[in-house]
């Protein structure tokens, strides 16, 4: 009987966002998910210096809504690790509206909405 593994870092490409991470200095980090043009900037009652004027200022480019994140969505996300354990910013990125998988017909209107986050993340 094969039993499965289910948890953190148990499937291989967890295991190398996390050891990218920690062979690195990041100062912020942006995941992307699909679903909601929200973005996520907090993680509990932790809340990094400038977390939430970057934010702001993704949510300016992109035209998303800054939002809390949800407490059923917190516990399980690559930002919410990263702002725990670095006190850093970090984001998740909701992008698109529709039911996942987001056909491909949204490509362009989501890649429009986000290449200011990217830029901006890349200088702020």
């Amino acid at each position: 009987m094969t039993l499965l593994a289910f948890g953190p870092l148990t499937e291989p490409e967890s295991l190398a966002i996390y050891r990218f991470t920690l062979s690195h200095n990041f100062r912020m980090v942006i995941a992307y998910h699909t679903q909601g043009e929200e973005i996520y900037w907090q993680f509990q009652n932790f809340n990094p210096p400038n977390s939430f004027y970057i934010g702001s200022k993704f949510a300016a480019a992109s035209g998303y809504l800054l939002a809390k994140t949800p407490y059923n969505s917190s516990f399980a996300g690559f930002k919410d690790w990263f702002i725990q354990n670095y006190n850093r910013p970090g984001y998740t990125i909701e992008a698109g509206l529709g039911q996942s998988p987001l056909p491909i017909s949204q490509f362009d209107q989501i890649y429009q909405d986000n290449i200011g986050i990217l830029v901006l993340g890349a200088v702020l």
